[in-house]
């Protein structure tokens, strides 16, 4: 693979791992029932954490887009993976809270580490936005 393709590839792969999180940031907005049904309920403030969540993902997937910003906001990532992990823990505790194919809640477990190592990836020096 040439440089430059292999620099359009890490390019895209940001782009879309950006979106990816400015998306799901907006459905905290749009569907918060969603969300506050996975709510462990050990947890105070449910829909405050939904909307802090919510922005959290918006701004850091956005935050992702700009090579300036992006380890730090490739780190903060990291961390709000991490915070929201004990709610995937609870959903698969709690299926019945979201009735879908237990597998899918079975597989939520592991894709939180993939997204953590995805993440993981931009915590480096930003790809360069010219491609030659």
């Amino acid at each position: 693979m040439n440089e430059t393709t292999r620099k359009r590839l890490q390019l895209a792969s940001r782009w879309i791992f950006g979106l990816l999180f400015i998306l799901a940031g907006i459905g905290h907005f749009v569907s918060p029932g969603t969300y506050l049904k996975i709510m462990p309920s050990y947890l105070p403030w449910h829909r405050e954490l939904v909307w802090l969540s919510g922005v959290c993902e918006v701004v850091l997937g956005a935050l992702l887009l700009v090579p300036s910003a992006s380890r730090i906001a490739a780190w903060g990532l990291i961390a709000l993976l991490v915070a929201v992990f004990p709610a995937n823990i609870y959903l698969y505790q709690h299926q019945d809270l979201l009735p879908i194919p237990p597998l899918f809640h079975l597989v939520r477990l592991p894709l939180q580490g993939l997204l953590i190592l995805w993440a993981f990836a931009y915590t480096k020096a930003p790809v360069r936005e010219t491609l030659r």
